[in-house]
């Protein structure tokens, strides 16, 4: 009989994934159930159940889904039937047959970005100017944005410093600082910033709050749902295709900007935090497809 672990060892070993990914292994877990899965499962029922996904949902999130089943499996002392042969082919087989190319959400280039936030009035206005300015010049992710914390941010002569407690790529903690400066025009992210503290009152704590529907700011933070949100609604106030958007369309949209203005891709991962160029520069292509085309140059 296999010993129970101890409540340390639990702790521990939620502590191992972050709060995003246990939710999303969670998810995944409770579909497989509802399904009809079982823990354990056989490498049978496992396949089975990719193959009846297959049309259903991306190459990524069946790949996810595998990887929460097998986790399930290895906690409870179980063998893991992600490691069967019949479950790696059959989603080598699905990753062959339907491809296992990724959604990409349209960037919100610096033009898109100054539209959204121009004509915005109220408080919502305010709070969602900020946080789209930041967004952009940060090149945060949603879920870095809605940690942020007052007392993370230092305001200095050049513009503003943002302390990123943790991140995506940052599991342990180390933090990074990302600099904002001051920018000419109405659509100063700094600025903005100063005018949502002002405006809201808050001095601590966290930084982006839910506003309620007379305008008071509740003293819970945004959820990452709530960006994403966020941007949705106001892209679509400018006639843009809502769907095309998420809390990511930030991130990539000061990635593409960049790029399309001739800044070099190690001052870009020094603001986006990327560890390396390998992701970064799927950006970079995207945005130079018409640069020196060759048919512009021969027609």
């Amino acid at each position: 009989m296999r010993n129970k672990l101890s409540p340390q060892v639990e702790q521990y070993l939620l502590a191992s994934l972050s709060e995003n990914t246990r939710r999303a292994y969670k998810n995944d877990l409770a579909h497989f159930i509802r399904w009809g899965g079982r823990i354990p499962a056989t490498p049978e029922c496992v396949a089975s159940y990719l193959a009846g996904h297959a049309n259903k949902l991306s190459f990524a999130t069946l790949s996810r889904r595998v990887v929460a089943i097998g986790r399930a499996h290895t906690i409870k002392h179980r063998p893991s039937p992600a490691h069967s042969e019949l479950v790696k082919a059959t989603l080598q087989g699905i990753r062959r047959t339907k491809g296992s190319a990724q959604r990409h959400v349209a960037p919100a280039l610096l033009h898109d970005v100054q539209a959204m936030v121009r004509d915005l009035h109220g408080m919502k206005g305010v709070r969602d100017k900020a946080l789209l300015l930041v967004g952009f010049a940060g090149a945060f992710r949603r879920s870095e944005l809605v940690v942020i914390q007052v007392e993370d941010i230092s305001f200095v002569d050049e513009g503003m410093v943002i302390h990123l407690r943790r991140g995506k790529t940052d599991q342990v903690g180390r933090g990074r600082d990302i600099a904002i400066p001051f920018v000419r025009g109405k659509c100063c992210p700094v600025k903005a910033i100063k005018d949502w503290l002002i405006r809201s009152g808050i001095n601590s704590g966290k930084l982006f709050r839910r506003i309620s529907r007379y305008g008071q700011v509740v003293g819970e933070g945004l959820s990452a749902q709530s960006v994403a949100l966020i941007v949705k609604q106001r892209a679509k106030e400018i006639g843009l295709d809502a769907q095309q958007y998420s809390g990511h369309s930030l991130r990539a949209g000061l990635v593409t900007s960049a790029a399309k203005s001739g800044v070099s891709s190690w001052k870009i991962c020094q603001q986006t935090g990327h560890r390396s160029e390998a992701v970064m520069q799927r950006y970079i292509r995207d945005s130079q497809l018409f640069a020196n085309n060759p048919l512009g140059l021969i027609w």
